[in-house]
């Protein structure tokens, strides 16, 4: 015990492995922990004064903290203690492969974020555009991760030779795989659905773009389920996306009156409650003119069709009920009589 306190009192004195080990760390916990306070408020201050939202700033400052706390601890550590040379060659050698590994992440973070900004259609989105951002990382951090070993003198020409062989196998064993990983990128890339897009797809499944993987796609119902789509399926099928070029969109009301009524007044009366449905309801296009249109003499009544314009084509039940209770409220005080039909 005496002995190991006079080597610490002298190792305090003159340095020494103990000492050297304690200050190393206490380095590297010091530059993490100033560093994450730093970044929280950095983060903050992006967030405000750029468009970008908080949560891509994060994405992209991830492990930055850490890892340049480390970078901080490894060079106080180099210039403050005198070190063995085969510490300090020690200390270099992994000096330069944390600054390239600090490099790569931010490279691939940054990269992935923006891609998914720019991508989604929607800022409030909070889905992920994985199967880009997943693409991206892996190739960033293939690059780092070559220039790391060519940093250690290590050969990559064998590793690429056994990547290339490897990579024909498994091309040939993984067809439907790589079919839906090319059909989600070129479909992304095309911008033909974004996410957060409303689509249809010609076997009749419909709803919200939530996600579009490295296999599939996922579509929220309006109900909240979960539809999972082949990328393949969402590149070969017919696709109605009612997001593009706007979501804004027109629809039909189809009403049936009886023969006795006076068509002027029907059509008054009718425009004059789709007018109030649309500036009143936050579904409705404030300041799109309302039409009627008559379309048939049927054998029970006359058919007409009302016009209304929505902001979004999930909104469509939500306007038809509101105008209905207040098309059948009104007919009722006028005295319109609506066709009744007894199948």
């Amino acid at each position: 015990m005496t002995s190991l306190y006079e080597q610490m009192m002298r190792e305090l004195e003159h340095g020494g492995p103990h000492v050297h080990f304690i200050a190393f760390v206490f380095f590297n916990l010091s530059g993490i922990f100033l560093l994450h306070i730093l970044f929280h408020f950095l983060i903050l201050f992006l967030a405000r004064t750029t468009r970008i939202r908080k949560d891509s700033w994060q994405s992209i400052f991830r492990f930055m903290p850490t890892l340049l706390g480390l970078i901080a601890g490894f060079q106080l550590t180099r210039n403050i203690l005198q070190l063995p040379w085969f510490l300090r060659e020690l200390l270099d050698k992994h000096f330069h492969s944390l600054v390239l590994v600090t490099v790569t992440f931010f490279a691939a973070h940054l990269c992935s974020s923006l891609l998914k900004a720019g991508l989604s259609r929607r800022e409030s989105e909070s889905s992920s555009m994985s199967i880009l951002t997943t693409v991206i990382d892996l190739a960033v951090y293939m690059v780092g991760f070559v220039i790391i070993l060519s940093s250690y003198g290590i050969s990559i020409s064998p590793l690429l030779t056994a990547l290339g062989a490897g990579g024909l196998a498994s091309a040939l064993a993984l067809q439907d795989t790589l079919s839906n990983l090319f059909s989600g990128i070129t479909t992304i890339l095309a911008r033909q659905v974004h996410m957060g897009d409303y689509i249809s797809l010609a076997s009749g499944q419909a709803g919200r773009v939530v996600d579009m993987n490295w296999r599939n796609t996922t579509i929220r119902t309006n109900t909240g389920n979960m539809i999972i789509v082949p990328n393949k399926n969402i590149a070969s099928s017919i696709i109605t996306n009612y997001e593009q070029p706007q979501a804004e969109c027109t629809i039909v009301i189809p009403l049936t009156i009886t023969y006795e009524n006076d068509l002027q007044h029907v059509e008054e009366v009718t425009l004059h409650v789709a007018r109030s449905i649309l500036d009143r309801s936050r579904y409705g296009v404030k300041g799109f003119t309302p039409q009627v249109r008559y379309d048939a003499l049927g054998n029970y009544g006359i058919a007409l069709n009302v016009v209304l314009r929505i902001r979004n084509v999930v909104d469509e039940p939500k306007i038809r009920h509101q105008f209905i209770k207040a098309i059948f409220d009104t007919y009722k005080t006028e005295k319109i009589s609506l066709l009744i039909r007894h199948d």
